[in-house]
């Protein structure tokens, strides 16, 4: 199965719509900024993902890293959010909270690639086989997940019926703007039906 790879195209506006990591996520209007259920930090935010249903918003707790769990789903140490297509409104950009590491060192822009490769990781070897850029990849939208180390797919908390894989997130495509998933992989997926979305890593 082809893989549609996620590649760093330079920067961009903190509030472009589309596809980017970092800068300031647009959300419905009234939105609370998350907090982790840890530390009570505001969360720093990941990525914006268009996907079918919508647009999906990706937020880790970086205040602590590694003390918080962040890399389970559900403990409270990172969210996402599916934000319908439908939302009446539309979305605007979020209110930034004065305190906490919420925002990534950089705004990425991200344009797609096509990889003829039938895992991710086959795919992300081949493209810096072929353009010398490893850390360009930035991850990957749709296909199936390429596990770290454990198969993990979770049940969604409202229908209980497994969870459809949406993207691998890379921390970034360099050290001094990148995100902390302590050396691995990040993983968004989602409920359409009940408008969920999780996010984990795996390192």
């Amino acid at each position: 199965m082809p893989q549609t790879l996620m590649i760093y195209d330079g920067t961009t506006g903190e509030t472009a719509p589309g596809l980017r990591t970092g800068g300031i996520p647009l959300v419905p209007v009234g939105f609370s900024w998350p907090r982790c259920a840890t530390c009570e930090g505001a969360m720093q935010f990941l990525a914006q993902l268009p996907v079918d249903e919508g647009t999906v918003a990706v937020f880790i707790c970086a205040n602590d890293p590694g003390l918080c769990e962040e890399w389970d789903p559900f403990d409270g140490g990172n969210r996402a959010y599916l934000f319908p297509s439908a939302i009446s409104g539309g979305l605007v950009p979020a209110t930034v909270p004065a305190e906490g590491e919420t925002r990534l060192g950089a705004v990425s822009a991200v344009r797609t690639v096509t990889v003829d490769e039938d895992t991710y990781d086959d795919a992300r070897s081949a493209y810096a086989e072929l353009c010398g850029r490893g850390r360009a990849v930035l991850g990957s939208l749709g296909g199936e997940p390429d596990w770290y180390y454990a198969d993990r797919v979770p049940n969604c908390p409202e229908c209980e019926k497994p969870m459809t894989f949406v993207a691998h997130l890379e921390e970034g495509n360099e050290t001094a703007t990148a995100a902390n998933y302590g050396g691995g992989l990040g993983y968004v997926l989602t409920c359409a039906p009940c408008t969920w979305a999780i996010f984990l890593t795996q390192s």
